[in-house]
């Protein structure tokens, strides 16, 4: 029996987990349950998994027993007795901590957050090092992206890896003209016409900053260089991403867009599980087209995968830039079009070479908030 701890379990991610973990009552069981804010879900799940511990950022709510309450926070549950599996769904780099003590302590960890490798991939590499083993296998991808390139690069040596290249949906401006983007609404950003997901991942979805992001997570999975990771359009979202190799070859692993299907795997790894997913045969999946990323229309995307290749500090500077600008602009105080243009200032007005320790990505974090939420009058955002 695998011991799972679900680190965002009131979010979307979180609950399709928990769908997973219920589907194999045999396999796995809950024993720690965390989530930032949503008393009354967290609350409900507690009672749905009686032997979980149990921590929310709000405080312990009073129908909650002393004994089920994770003091600690999210580092306490990801290295509890009985935990097997820490799967990291929070957002943002509030579980950074808690994927370096759980490395440290041996546990396995299911990430299906892109900023603890944004902020902090230096860090968590050095950690899967000192374990040793597979680092694969403590540190399993859960985006489905990264499942899919883990899963065509079973059996394969990495040497033999051309590139990895990333798909995208495109969003829902993949084909507005950039002139228009200026009078872009919250509202149209928001309709994805893939994934259903929280606003600021759809955002992202949108500026494709969220496929510069997955971009330094496959630096840091796979230990590759950016020259060798690239993006395509891929309106459909059934294959989830390609390998090419070195004899021109390419892998890639298809399916319906069903966020179970990698949470699964995740979870299971080696083995394959029936599961609780959407499925349709190949003949229902429609056109697999394929195009090229256009940087015009998506200039975050070129701002971000820049700075990520200059290194240094600028992966913390990248994430809170954007998450300020993103609600700044669901805020109605940023166009849509700004959004880029302030990850990349901010990444002028603080990057350094320097590869900070996790003392500092907290300092740099607060003070890019700090003052970028100051400058769009949210002051009390950062």
């Amino acid at each position: 029996m695998t011991g799972v701890v679900v680190l965002g379990s009131t979010g979307s991610i979180g609950r399709q987990a928990l769908e997973v973990v219920s589907a194999h009552p045999d396999r796995f069981s809950v024993v720690g349950l965390a989530s930032a804010s949503h008393a009354s879900d967290l609350l409900e799940q507690a009672v749905d998994w009686p032997e979980a511990r149990v921590w929310l950022a709000d405080g312990r709510p009073d129908d909650l027993p002393d004994s089920r309450w994770a003091a600690g926070g999210l580092e306490e549950l990801a290295t509890q007795s009985g935990a097997d599996m820490v799967l990291v769904a929070t957002t943002g780099m509030a579980a950074l901590p808690a994927v370096l003590a759980a490395l440290a302590a041996g546990r396995r960890v299911a990430l299906a957050n892109k900023e603890t490798l944004v902020t902090g991939g230096h860090l968590v590499a050095a950690a899967l090092d000192e374990a040793g083993g597979d680092p694969l296998d403590r540190l399993r991808p859960v985006d489905s992206e990264h499942s899919a390139i883990w899963q065509c690069l079973l059996g394969e040596r990495i040497e033999d890896v051309r590139r990895l290249v990333l798909t995208a949906s495109g969003g829902p401006f993949r084909d507005t003209p950039p002139a228009e983007l200026d009078s872009v609404t919250p509202e149209e950003a928001l309709a994805h016409p893939t994934w259903r997901m929280g606003p600021k991942i759809t955002i992202d979805s949108a500026t494709l900053v969220n496929k510069a992001f997955e971009a330094i997570e496959a630096r840091w999975l796979y230990r590759l260089p950016y020259s060798r990771i690239d993006a395509v359009i891929h309106p459909r979202s059934v294959v989830h991403s390609l390998v090419e190799f070195t004899d021109g070859s390419y892998k890639a692993q298809l399916g319906v867009p069903d966020m179970r299907l990698p949470i699964q795997y995740a979870l299971s790894y080696p083995a394959r599980l029936p599961s609780p997913a959407r499925q349709a045969p190949p003949q229902e999946w429609g056109a697999l087209e394929f195009s090229e990323l256009d940087q015009q229309r998506f200039p975050a995307y070129a701002i971000v995968r820049a700075a990520a290749e200059a290194g240094g500090n600028r992966g913390t500077i990248l994430n809170a830039a954007d998450e300020v600008a993103v609600a700044a602009f669901l805020a109605g105080s940023l166009p849509f079009s700004g959004i880029a243009g302030t990850i990349g200032q901010a990444v002028d007005r603080w990057g350094t070479d320097a590869e900070p320790s996790l003392e500092a990505i907290g300092a740099l974090d607060a003070e890019v908030r700090a003052e970028l939420s100051a400058r769009f009058g949210m002051v009390g955002a950062a």
